[in-house]
């Protein structure tokens, strides 16, 4: 997390614009990212730390940060999530995942609490576009010591169309 260190007020994780991101179509083809799993009860991650620990370790020995801060989380169960951590290269030693698609990005702020809230929204905007869902990604912008120091707290949903 060294490049990111040195771009960042808090020495964490860098300030968050979220114009670039607000109700953008993006495409990507074979983006790649490092995969892991996050355990959860109900949503609320139990060892995010450990997991983002050992995933910026894997990655900062490959030299493989990307030029844009970026982690996915697939939110699939109560009990556990995926998590993409877009990397430039391919990572020894761990799962790596390409994601392709069209996708629809609308920012949000405030308390995790409101994910629900937040998806029913993303899900209008999706319906407005006249297109559907096809899956669904959280792209939490900060960890929660940084969003608290920039007073914001920024999460993208991104919608695979």
């Amino acid at each position: 997390m060294e490049q990111l260190k040195n771009e960042s007020e808090t020495g964490c994780c860098p300030r968050f614009d979220p114009k670039p991101w607000n109700e953008k179509e993006i495409n990507w083809q074979d983006k790649l990212f490092l995969k892991d799993h996050v355990t959860s009860f109900f949503h609320i991650p139990l060892n995010f730390g450990k997991v983002m620990i050992k995933n910026m370790e894997k990655i900062e020995k490959a030299d493989a940060l990307s030029e844009i801060p970026l982690m996915l989380s697939d939110e699939k169960s109560l009990w556990g999530s995926d998590l993409y951590i877009a990397v430039s290269r391919e990572v020894p030693d761990a799962e790596m995942a390409k994601i392709s698609g069209t996708f629809l990005t609308k920012v949000f702020e405030g308390d995790y609490k409101n994910a629900g809230k937040w998806a029913k929204e993303m899900e209008e905007y999706v319906r407005s576009k006249e297109k559907e869902i096809k899956k669904v990604y959280f792209f939490y912008t900060t960890c929660p010591k940084c969003a608290k120091v920039y007073g914001k707290n920024y999460v993208v949903l991104l919608v695979k169309v």
